[in-house]
């Protein structure tokens, strides 16, 4: 993997910027909910096959979506060697890791777990991409990382397994992340960049539902589907709210403000998944938990903030 060429740090746009900010909330938001739906999936259908039907709805949602927008769905070689690689991070590896490190630890925990994306998201920007951290991104990735704690502590403490589940889940857990991170820094590479965003994923979903599927038939055999009407309700909520509409908003966000103030959407949805937990729920807040969220927020806050 070579390193890309620094690109010009004045052309990230502010958190304020309603281009920005509209697309950050609607992303951390819809990302949000979906752990509901991903924890109702959880059983008779093996995790992969799961993943493999919602990338498969997301592909073709978002050949759709490129041809309706009248994006060019046309790639050279070494474009489509990226979605490739882009299909297997980000729609395959990391998605069976989540499903996976659910079956030892809960799914508030993993979705806490996954706001420390900030850090792998702002190293690799930064030894890839050569962009620097600003000080304020700093001060507030201390803040919102100590409130992250707060809510792993808590998450810990409800979880109603064995401390070796927790540390093979976090495990599990930390892994997904890594992949997210190459395939978030991945959309700003040059080679990558120079094609449209819905033709990027486009592609790259429909490898990581071919990816997905092979997996699944090794492993698992045959198709296997549940008929219930909220499963199906919740392939398809995934495939195409929680992917069509949100990947290229969450990959654009990477184009504009840079993998590591990106991934603060990772530190928001937990939150927002805690806050519905409690509307849909009954989830009771804790110190700890309240305390984590509002640190995480403060910590937001401060890091998007402009030099």
């Amino acid at each position: 993997m070579n390193r890309a060429d620094p690109p010009a740090q004045a052309s990230e746009q502010s958190l304020l910027n309603p281009r920005v900010a509209i697309p950050f909330l609607v992303v951390s938001l819809i990302w949000g909910s979906t752990w509901l739906v991903i924890r109702d999936q959880l059983g008779t259908v093996p995790a992969s096959w799961s993943v493999c039907y919602r990338f498969a709805v997301a592909a073709i949602g978002m050949f759709l979506l490129s041809a309706i927008t009248r994006q060019s769905l046309r790639i050279d070689a070494n474009g489509l060697k990226w979605t490739i690689l882009l299909g297997l991070m980000q729609f395959t590896l990391n998605f069976n890791f989540v499903y996976a490190a659910e079956h030892h630890i809960t799914s508030g925990l993993v979705a806490v777990i996954f706001a420390l994306l900030i850090v792998p998201n702002a190293l690799l920007g930064k030894w890839w991409l050569g962009r620097d951290f600003s000080r304020n991104f700093i001060i507030g990735s201390l803040i919102a990382s100590a409130g992250v704690a707060l809510l792993m502590v808590q998450e810990y403490k409800a979880a109603p397994v064995g401390g070796q589940e927790v540390i093979v889940g976090t495990a599990i857990t930390l892994i997904a992340v890594l992949c997210a991170s190459v395939s978030n820094v991945m959309q700003v590479a040059p080679s990558v960049g120079r094609f449209p965003t819905t033709t990027i994923l486009a592609w790259s979903m429909l490898w990581g539902a071919l990816f997905n599927a092979a997996w699944s038939f090794i492993n698992h055999g045959p198709p296997i589907i549940e008929m219930r009407a909220g499963y199906l309700g919740g392939v398809l909520y995934l495939g195409i709210i929680g992917s069509v509409v949100t990947f290229p908003l969450y990959f654009d966000l990477i184009r504009k403000i840079g993998p590591g103030k990106a991934a603060y959407t990772s530190v928001l949805i937990p939150v927002v998944a805690m806050l519905l937990s409690t509307l849909f729920e009954g989830y009771a807040w804790t110190a700890l938990a309240a305390g984590g969220a509002i640190l995480a927020s403060v910590g937001l806050v401060v890091a998007m903030r402009t030099r």
